[in-house]
């Protein structure tokens, strides 16, 4: 579920960040959330202003809002395909961040939580293809280790099998409800998502790895090892971390 916290301002410190390291004829993957929003709306500002750049959106609310902006699109098979110009850097938000603590192993600082919009299996895709990826976020984010919720994308079909499966990896999942009708949230993608509770992640890796195994998993929320930097927006200015 999505997170809160943090102020807009910081938040549009962190987005316009990212959005200015977007150079003349980028193709530019662009995230879902409040605080890729506003790295969108920047890059609208820039395209009328000039900047020649293409966006490939990562789920229907970003489509909307970079098409508002001006921004030419591209679809994600026409990008990434045999003919097409590839992702040059994508601009995400975040539910979480790891920092890194003591003794983690070195993925573990840089290691994300994503999904809090039901966005993340388009989100990782994505992503994955950038050849630079920054993410985008404000100081609330930020977490020594991550600690909260996995969103797992499941198949309908197989939501019981994978609900057995988390617990046996130690998570407790709760079905997403939708908070304006009756019923679960249902993706882009036609799928369901499932919030997993494994308290404390001190191996992100690991648990991505044993997630991404289970039959039924469309995909999950841990992002790790594909973060190039961290643009973390305060009430004063924004700290640029590399991964």
């Amino acid at each position: 579920m999505k997170t809160s916290g943090g102020s807009d301002a910081a938040k549009r410190r962190a987005g316009e960040s990212a959005a200015e390291a977007v150079t003349d004829g980028d193709v530019v993957g662009l995230g879902t959330g409040s605080t890729a929003a506003h790295a969108i709306r920047r890059l609208g500002e820039r395209a009328d202003a000039g900047l020649d750049v293409r966006g490939v959106p990562t789920s229907f609310a970003s489509r909307e809002l970079a098409a508002e902006a001006g921004i030419p699109l591209l679809d994600l098979p026409d990008a990434v395909g045999p003919e097409g110009p590839g992702i040059d850097v994508a601009i995400d938000g975040a539910d979480q961040v790891a920092t890194g603590a003591a003794g983690d192993d070195p993925l573990s600082g840089g290691a994300l939580i994503k999904g809090g919009g039901a966005a993340h299996a388009r989100e990782k895709l994505v992503d994955a293809a950038a050849d630079r990826f920054l993410v985008v976020a404000d100081p609330s984010k930020e977490s020594p280790r991550l600690d909260r919720s996995v969103p797992v994308e499941v198949l309908s079909a197989g939501r019981t099998a994978v609900a057995a499966a988390v617990r046996d990896a130690g998570g407790e999942p709760t079905l997403r409800r939708a908070e304006r009708k009756d019923g679960p949230v249902v993706t882009d993608n036609g799928n369901l998502v499932t919030d997993c509770a494994f308290g404390e992640i001190a191996d992100p890796a690991a648990l991505s790895a044993t997630l991404s195994a289970v039959p039924g998993v469309v995909e999950h929320g841990l992002f790790v090892g594909l973060a190039d930097e961290v643009h973390v927006g305060t009430e004063s200015g924004v700290r640029v971390d590399e991964v």
